[in-house]
């Protein structure tokens, strides 16, 4: 009688359903445990941002639905959302509106075409390079306050200012803080926001493979090609992340229109957050300023989240086929 001996097959995975209860209870416990130990030292800062951001915004959020003017104690009262639909009905808080997107780009697009034509320059080797480095660095440096009041005493002035003592001899003689307002606000933060992107892509750069490079030039091709097919895709991803850097930290931009133009003359150099400061401290109207600080908000913070999702899509690695 012939019998079969059935072929060991392969190792069966016991699976957590069939540990004991008591075991998988001291493991999740342990878990626990662990992830609080590790996010236990990060409790002191979460703790802090919320204080020092979030709760304001609440206070922000319940304002903006009173009405609420200074000079005219008494007055404060709950209305709604009334706030909202006057901030935009008023036709100046779109003009100021457009200044910003033309402020916040204009100065993104050149500071990172400056800062790209920089950072291929300091690419290469050549005698004092750490000399041009550390001096196109220096403007990032300087507080933005100082850096204001540099270009408006200094460059800028139409008295004493150096750009007009350099056009003097060719009969140019421009108040360049008045009539050219928000261009003058403009070149102060490339000026100032330029070694930013000159660092970042300059990080890029040197993150790139020279393999690949010498073997293109090895291949023949001229270094126009190279720039076109090589080094832009790879700075393709430090260049937008630098862009949207600037331009979430630009959406803030209080200090040079303060100090260089105070948003004039009249509106032509004035920002979202000018004209909010102004609503609030200069025309004394609480509700309306906080309805026009909390519509800014939520649309940097929708734009800002979209880009940042597309930049962060394009740092990831993408799977390979096999």
């Amino acid at each position: 009688m012939a019998t079969t001996l059935a072929e060991p097959g392969p190792p069966q995975d016991v699976g957590e359903s069939s540990r004991p209860p008591r075991l998988r209870s001291r493991r999740d416990q342990i878990s626990r445990a662990e992830g609080w130990r590790r996010r236990g030292p990060l409790l002191p800062a979460l703790i802090f941002m919320i204080v020092v951001t979030q709760i304001p915004f609440l206070f922000t959020l319940y304002y903006s639905t009173q009405s609420w003017n200074l000079v005219r104690p008494g007055s404060r009262e709950f209305n709604w959302l009334n706030n909202y639909v006057d901030v935009f009905r008023d036709k100046q808080f779109w003009s100021v509106t457009g200044h910003t997107v033309l402020l916040i780009a204009g100065t993104v697009i050149i500071a990172v075409i400056l800062g790209l034509g920089f950072a291929l320059l300091l690419d290469r080797s050549f005698v004092g390079r750490n000399v041009v480095r550390t001096l196109l660095i220096t403007p990032f440096l300087i507080t933005p306050v100082a850096s204001a009041l540099l270009w408006k005493t200094s460059l800028l002035s139409p008295t004493n200012g150096l750009l007009q003592w350099a056009l003097s001899p060719f009969g140019v003689t421009t108040d360049w803080l008045t009539e050219y307002p928000l261009a003058s606000v403009m070149a102060e933060l490339v000026w100032q926001w330029t070694p930013f992107m000159m660092l970042l892509i300059l990080a890029g750069l040197q993150s790139m493979p020279k393999d690949i490079t010498e073997a293109a030039r090895v291949d023949g091709a001229s270094s126009l090609r190279l720039f076109r097919e090589l080094t832009l895709p790879h700075l393709r991803r430090f260049i937008e992340l630098g862009t949207v850097l600037g331009a979430i930290y630009l959406v803030n931009t209080f200090d040079a229109v303060y100090m260089m133009t105070s948003g004039g003359p009249g509106v032509a150099s004035s920002n979202l957050p000018f004209y909010i400061y102004q609503r609030a401290f200069l025309g004394f109207d609480i509700g309306q300023a906080a309805a026009m600080g909390v519509v800014t908000v939520v649309a940097t913070m929708v734009v800002a989240t979209a880009a940042l999702r597309l930049i962060f899509t394009s740092f990831s690695p993408t799977e390979e086929s096999v």
